[in-house]
């Protein structure tokens, strides 16, 4: 049995900022997942981590229903951003400040 869409997408619409990766913010399993973690705190923003290693269902759904095939995944303001380069880049740049604060705004 899978993760459902819906119960995805409940995570993604009740925080303005998720991360599923592999581990928790405290104690990453991955070096990517790390990064991706490190990147959002970093940023100050409360963030929704899902460690998607705690049950052997998450990975195959989430991937399904993202359509995107890596962790971790970070979402900003629903919206999948990719994994941890994407978000350090967006971080450096202040993209993900304006996608996270445009989201406020709406």
């Amino acid at each position: 049995m899978e993760w459902t869409n819906e119960e995805i997408q409940a995570i993604v619409d009740e925080h303005a900022l998720v991360l599923f990766m592999k581990g928790d913010p405290n104690e990453p399993q991955c070096g990517f997942s790390s990064r991706a973690a490190q990147a959002l705190q970093s940023f100050g923003e409360p963030f929704a981590a899902v460690n998607i290693l705690s049950d052997p269902r998450a990975i195959p759904s989430v991937c399904a229903w993202s359509d995107f095939p890596t962790m971790p995944q970070v979402f900003v303001q629903g919206e999948l951003v990719g994994g941890s380069d994407i978000v350090l880049e967006m971080l450096e740049d202040g993209s993900l400040k304006e996608m996270f604060d445009a989201g406020r705004k709406a």
